[in-house]
């Protein structure tokens, strides 16, 4: 690990093989912030990375329940999420993530449009598809992730705006999985692709497909688990006219994958947030007025070191740092590249004691309680 940043205080320990925990207070414009910092050695044989989840994309879970439901022996929260629907009265917030998600070498879903995106607004540049992922070949970098997916009938060829995410684009069909779980699918339809606050659509309709063959149409949206097996195209405006074209019994054929813009070498793990800091320069525009409890990972030696930040949410650290003394911090600990993950309430870094058989928040959530979450980064470590 590089060192922490001027005049900080360090507590070091080792969790497991290839595994460091660190704390130490930064001082910051607004007041001093405490870090909790998690070093990961991916050149160790016996480390990895993946992505804990509940089990399904529309769900939450506390970060130490999911790190100990996986045997993970420390982790942090994840991507931002759908937690509220205030805008929307009577339609129900799905907790699911934000941008791309891959778990195991899996893909869950994909990233929802710019504008309907909960989380500080995002640096110049960047957007829901910007990933931090970890390949099969060990190494740690940021990217993007694009749904490149269609749906095929005997009549057309229609490209798929979403797969398993809260909101889809304006006019398009999106297709949800058992994966998605047993949340009500309206939020899809609801706001733009510029105003995650505008009304829901008028225009819906919903087709089941099993088999490769529609076996259930209805007006709107539903709710309920997903069979194994089958899937549930949803589409508004002009996506929901193209549903509307299909009876009973037409075959249709889906197909989707995610794409990555930089990167031909598979993803094991993905997650959603925003980059904050590339090629060891911080990007331009990021904002350095609002200090708040935040989460971060950093990417060091060439991938082969992930460093997971949480600050502390204590009412003497509550300050935290704005997204500009992030991108610092993190280059100052020897990231190269850094990525901004969920904060406030959310941010969790839990670890295991050695010897112990679960792990333990080491942050004080803000909140003075963990908030369950939709995702986060496990780290697991063989003796």
């Amino acid at each position: 690990m590089g060192a922490p940043p001027a005049g900080a205080a360090q507590d070091t320990g080792r969790i497991a093989p290839g595994v460091e925990y660190t704390e130490f207070d930064i001082p910051a414009a607004k007041g001093v912030a405490h870090a909790h910092v998690l070093s990961v050695d991916l050149r160790d044989p016996r480390v990895r990375v993946d992505l804990l989840h509940p089990g399904a994309v529309a769900a939450r879970a506390a970060v130490s329940r999911l790190a100990d439901s996986r045997g993970a022996v420390a982790g942090v929260n994840g991507d931002f999420f759908n937690i509220t629907e205030t805008q929307h009265p009577g339609v129900e917030a799905t907790g699911a993530s934000v941008g791309p998600a891959i778990a195991s070498g899996f893909p869950l879903k994909s990233g929802v449009p710019d504008g309907q995106r909960f989380g500080p607004a995002l640096p110049p540049g960047t957007s829901t598809k910007d990933v931090l992922g970890v390949g099969v070949d060990r190494r740690a970098r940021i990217d993007s992730l694009a749904l490149d997916g269609s749906m095929r009938t005997a009549e057309a060829r229609l490209p798929l705006g979403g797969l398993n995410q809260y909101a889809l684009p304006v006019g398009s069909v999106g297709a949800f999985t058992a994966l998605w779980g047993s949340v009500s699918r309206v939020r899809a339809t609801c706001g733009t692709d510029t105003d995650r606050a505008a009304p829901c659509s008028a225009d819906t309709h919903e087709v089941t497909i099993k088999d490769g063959r529609v076996v259930a149409s209805a007006g709107t949206p539903g709710s309920g688990p997903i069979a194994s097996g089958t899937t549930v195209l949803v589409g508004r405006e002009a996506g929901a006219q193209q549903l509307r074209k299909l009876s009973l019994g037409d075959h249709v054929r889906i197909r989707h994958r995610l794409v990555a813009a930089a990167s031909w070498v598979p993803y094991r793990f993905v997650v959603g947030g925003y980059p904050v800091l590339r090629g060891g320069e911080p990007l331009a525009g990021l904002d350095d007025a609002t200090s708040a409890v935040r989460t971060a990972a950093g990417i060091a030696d060439g991938g082969r070191r992930l460093l997971l930040l949480a600050l502390d949410g204590a009412p003497e650290f509550r300050t935290g740092l704005t997204i500009a003394e992030v991108a610092t911090a993190m280059r100052q600990l020897g990231s190269v590249d850094a990525f901004s993950l969920d904060g406030g309430g959310s941010t969790t870094l839990v670890a295991r004691e050695p010897g112990a058989a679960a792990v333990s928040v080491r942050n004080h959530p803000s909140g003075g309680a963990e908030r369950p979450v939709p995702n986060g980064i496990g780290v697991f470590s063989r003796p």
